[in-house]
């Protein structure tokens, strides 16, 4: 175990380089959709920079994860914030070019960039000894509150710095990437000890997905992803279409992304005091208000505030599922269950980053926010069929 002043200075590094691989992913999703709709050939492929990224994330996280294991954390996120940074040039480059192409690589190894930063967390907690370990990943979880402020203000200034519009952008995120990588020069995380392979201990996959517990709370975290990725990614393009300048928009996306994650350091409380499925159906409750306040109009006002609680609703919805998932497997199985649970929560978002452009040109904002009613409305009827499962189950102790 590290020294204490050492193991602190690493989960701030950690907590740092976190806040900046946050500020390069939420710059994208601020105008990768605007950067889209200037070179795509057709306004339904105006998303497909941020649909890469999701993309980049989706391919790279299991292969990202096993070369760790092999070359140690330090290597593997020097080099995700190399991709990072080669993206942001790539992006540019492909702005210039008026390649939609071009644009999509760059978001593509912005995306392979966060299949890395994923596991900063997990390397808080692999620096911190067991007293010190909740506060370090909350720590470090807490950059993204920094990233909502420094991502959309880069992605403002950059905007009109160069010619084209948004190249500025896309390289002042090279810069952060860079500067990310320098930091984690100075990780120190300890490798674990050699232990006796797992992989073929525990039930089989299809038993530990098919518990009722397992199911819901993939399909909660999925549908909480799914709605704020799909909302999100329509917003810059749905706001530019009310006439609303990139100030504005960045501002929202501010506020919506503190609205992600300034929950955090509350939501754990909340799970505790009035359980995980009451938290869940409090974010399909939150979700649902993000689509009333999208149906109440088009002013700067009514934006905001959607994209606040679809911040929020995303916060309850993504922890709690988390939470209810870590009941369901044995420390053995836990790789197999992480994995198909984060694999499929990426694919969800793929899909609906991609979808986003399609649905925004066809139906426009708010009809696009109206047809998420229903999703969310069998999101909350399994939270209660669960809730009713295990009332069921419990005096006889099946699950």
């Amino acid at each position: 175990m590290l020294p204490r002043s050492l193991m602190h200075r690493q989960v701030a590094l950690l907590a740092t380089t976190q806040a900046l691989f946050q500020t390069s992913s939420v710059l994208v999703m601020t105008i990768g959709g605007l950067a889209g709709a200037m070179v795509a050939s057709r306004p339904a492929l105006a998303t497909a920079p941020i649909a890469a990224m999701f993309l980049g994330t989706t391919l790279g996280t299991a292969p990202a994860s096993m070369w760790m294991a092999r070359v140690g954390r330090r290597p593997g996120f020097i080099a995700g914030a190399l991709a990072g940074a080669t993206g942001g040039v790539a992006a540019a480059a492909g702005i210039w070019a008026g390649s939609l192409l071009l644009l999509s690589l760059g978001t593509f190894l912005v995306g392979i960039y966060q299949s890395f930063a994923q596991f900063y967390r997990f390397a808080a907690s692999e620096v911190a000894d067991e007293a010190f370990r909740p506060r370090a990943i909350s720590l470090v979880m807490a950059g993204g509150v920094a990233a909502a402020l420094l991502g959309p203000a880069l992605a403002q200034i950059g905007g009109p710095l160069l010619v084209p519009a948004y190249t500025g952008s896309f390289l002042l995120m090279t810069l952060v990437s860079l500067g990310a990588a320098v930091l984690l020069l100075g990780l120190r995380v300890p490798r674990p000890a050699p232990r006796a392979a797992d992989a073929d201990s525990g039930r089989p996959l299809l038993a530990i997905i098919s518990q009722p517990a397992y199911a819901v709370a993939l399909f909660g975290a999925a549908t909480g992803g799914g709605v704020m990725i799909l909302a999100m990614t329509a917003t810059p393009l749905a706001m530019t279409h009310h006439h609303h300048s990139l100030p504005d928009t960045a501002l929202v996306i501010q506020l919506h992304v503190l609205g992600m994650f300034l929950p955090s350091f509350f939501t754990g409380a909340l799970i505790a005091r009035f359980g995980v499925l009451s938290v869940m159906l409090a974010g399909v409750a939150l979700l649902t208000g993000h689509v009333t306040m999208s149906l109440s109009g088009t002013d700067f006002v009514s934006f905001a505030s959607a994209l606040v609680l679809l911040g929020i609703g995303w916060n309850f919805l993504y922890i709690g599922g988390t939470t209810l998932l870590t009941g369901t497997y044995a420390e053995t199985e836990k790789g197999r269950a992480q994995a198909t649970n984060d694999m499929t929560i990426f694919g969800v978002g793929l899909a609906s980053s991609l979808g986003a452009g399609l649905m925004h040109q066809l139906l426009g904002w708010q009809t696009l926010n109206l047809l998420l009613l229903p999703w969310l409305g069998t999101a909350a009827l399994a939270l209660i069929w669960l809730a009713a499962h295990r009332r069921r189950v419990a005096p006889t102790g099946a699950e």
